[in-house]
């Protein structure tokens, strides 16, 4: 990964308290708007979703949950992530994804990590293959009021199952 610049980052846990912070951060991020189902799992995720602050401003959040795998054991899903356009290419984004794979490295029961991705979203797609992130399928019509309308799971393998 490219040496991004060292800036001062906090993380904080969403809570009720903090919740309307990742509302308006999602309403300016993202072209989906999120069901109250997303921010009930938000709030029961845990360590998994973070806001990021840069110089007490949230300029950031991750969004993620873990899931059982068909197969057995867990897999992270990432949500949403994402950081404020002036505060992008400060490695933030960088430090929360890592903050949740490094969590899912501690926990043997967690194989692997997963998102969906608008297929036209290049840089997105560019930033999570420097991860190790894979394109493994292509959803067509996965988003219903985006153009367009079609994503790719990315997925990473965190740690092999037993049947692998």
């Amino acid at each position: 990964m490219s040496a991004a610049k060292q800036v001062a980052v906090s993380f904080d846990d969403v809570r009720e308290k903090n919740l309307k912070q990742l509302r308006k951060l999602n309403q300016v991020l993202f072209p989906v708007r999120y069901e109250e189902k997303f921010y009930t799992d938000v709030l029961s995720s845990g360590e998994y979703t973070k806001l990021a602050y840069y110089s007490d401003i949230c300029v950031g959040a991750i969004a993620s949950k873990l899931e059982k795998r068909p197969e057995g054991g867990l897999r992270l899903y990432i949500m949403t992530l994402g950081v404020l356009a002036p505060y992008r290419r400060l490695g933030i984004a960088s430090k929360l994804l890592q903050h949740c794979l490094d969590l899912c490295h501690g926990n043997a029961e967690v194989h692997e990590a997963y998102l969906h991705v608008q297929t036209s979203r290049y840089e997105a797609i560019a930033f999570y293959k420097k991860f190790g992130f894979e394109i493994v399928e292509t959803l067509e019509n996965y988003y219903k009021r985006i153009d367009p309308p079609h994503a790719y799971v990315l997925m990473k393998t965190l740690q092999p199952s037993a049947e692998s």
